[in-house]
């Protein structure tokens, strides 16, 4: 009872330290040589010492590098695990199978084991070793079988606090990141304002010079400021995502049109952008920001399409329960999306393959799509391209006072 409240007071801040002195509490117990609590690693398939106790067997264990035992080898501790069964031998050196550094290097003549549970799940042994034959007896085993049910309790709480710190940890990264990348976002933002008046400034110049050359070139510093002025809207609208300040207002607006501006206005001369649908859709939208939502799907499409491809935005409508839906199909022919992306697709600073970019087009397009009451989804086979749909009550979003 001593052994098993002092168990119970162990704090749980580290595993590793709080299995360490389990093991020493255990081997005062015992009058053990040494106390070790294996825990198993799945991707080595080993019986890994995570706690082992302060003594001259347990030092000697570590430098020879008998505190990991691969479960493939065998042994007394290997088969405890394996097969959930209690052991206990008075005469190791005489039981077919064990260890021979155990035997030998160690000098074990009795051991004690016993299967370790954690949360319901058999996840290791702990196992008290003496260099005397005959030390230990059937009350020790009833002992050490009661006392790894403790254990298994402390293991679960310490994998508990190490998984609150961790996610604590990389919780305070991200916000700390976020911050970082709005502040950036902001002061970006007032230096391209004066950036691109000049740039316009110095392209009728060049136009009213007659230098084809400089206002070509002119025209690309141009694109290419527009497009960061892009990227700093959308770091600009994941804070205010984050702080619940994103607003849509939806009017009527012609869904089609909408398409075929998103496909004039980002097609290449590499990867065309057609559309299919009727000659008109009229829905309750915010057009500002669901042309934000087409503009980042397309990007998107287009950055994965093979030059001399094309990209298909096809207009649908249907009735469901009732109600009428709109949907845009963005449809790619490239590589698809990689099967152990797609659960993360739409999360923020997510990219894949060999694509530029910080990976928040299609997390600011799904919100979009949420904010609106709409789904947006996707569909990909390796190899065979991607399909992203965006699923819109035609009458606008749930609630909305235009909402037929």
């Amino acid at each position: 009872m001593e052994t098993l409240e002092r168990l119970l007071d162990l704090p749980a801040a580290d595993l590793r330290q709080s299995l360490n002195q389990a093991s020493e509490l255990l081997g005062t117990a015992l009058d053990a040589d040494k106390v070790d609590i294996f825990l198993f690693d799945r991707s080595r398939k080993t019986l890994q010492a995570m706690g082992t106790s302060n003594t001259p067997m347990g030092r000697l264990q570590q430098e020879i590098g008998l505190d990991v035992q691969p479960v493939a080898n065998g042994g007394s501790a290997a088969q405890v695990f394996m097969t959930g069964e209690p052991h206990l031998s008075g005469r190791v050196d005489l039981v077919p199978g064990e260890l021979p550094g155990v035997v030998q290097a160690l000098g074990v003549r009795s051991h004690l084991a016993a299967p370790l549970e954690v949360d319901g799940e058999r996840r290791g042994v702990v196992s008290a070793q003496s260099a005397q034959p005959d030390f230990f007896s059937e009350g020790d085993l009833r002992f050490l079988n009661a006392v790894s049910r403790w254990i298994g309790a402390l293991t679960h709480r310490a994998e508990l606090v190490e998984q609150v710190t961790s996610a604590a940890l990389v919780q305070g990264r991200r916000e700390a990141a976020e911050e970082l990348i709005t502040v950036l976002a902001h002061d970006l933002r007032n230096y391209l304002g004066p950036l691109m008046s000049r740039l316009e400034l110095l392209q009728r110049r060049a136009e009213g010079d007659g230098r084809a050359n400089d206002q070509r070139d002119l025209e690309r510093a141009s694109d290419s400021v527009a497009r960061l002025g892009r990227l700093v809207s959308d770091l600009l609208d994941v804070g205010r995502l984050e702080q619940g300040l994103f607003d849509i207002v939806p009017q009527p607006m012609d869904l089609v049109a909408l398409a075929k501006d998103t496909a004039a206005g980002l097609g290449t001369p590499s990867v065309e952008v057609r559309v299919q649908g009727p000659p008109e859709l009229v829905i309750v939208a915010d057009k500002v920001r669901l042309r934000q939502a087409l503009d980042n799907l397309v990007s998107n499409a287009i950055k994965h399409s093979p030059k001399g491809n094309w990209v298909l935005l096809r207009i649908t409508n249907d009735l469901r329960e009732g109600k009428e839906y709109a949907h845009v199909d963005v449809i790619d022919h490239g590589a698809g999306v990689p099967p152990e992306l797609l659960p993360r697709i739409f999360d923020r600073f997510v990219t894949g393959g060999k694509a530029s970019g910080l990976g928040l087009g299609l997390y600011l397009a799904s919100r979009i799509a949420a904010a609106h009451g709409a789904t947006l989804t996707v569909s990909s086979n390796p190899g065979d391209g991607a399909t992203f749909r965006l699923s819109l009550l035609v009458t606008g979003p749930p609630g909305h006072p235009d909402e037929a």
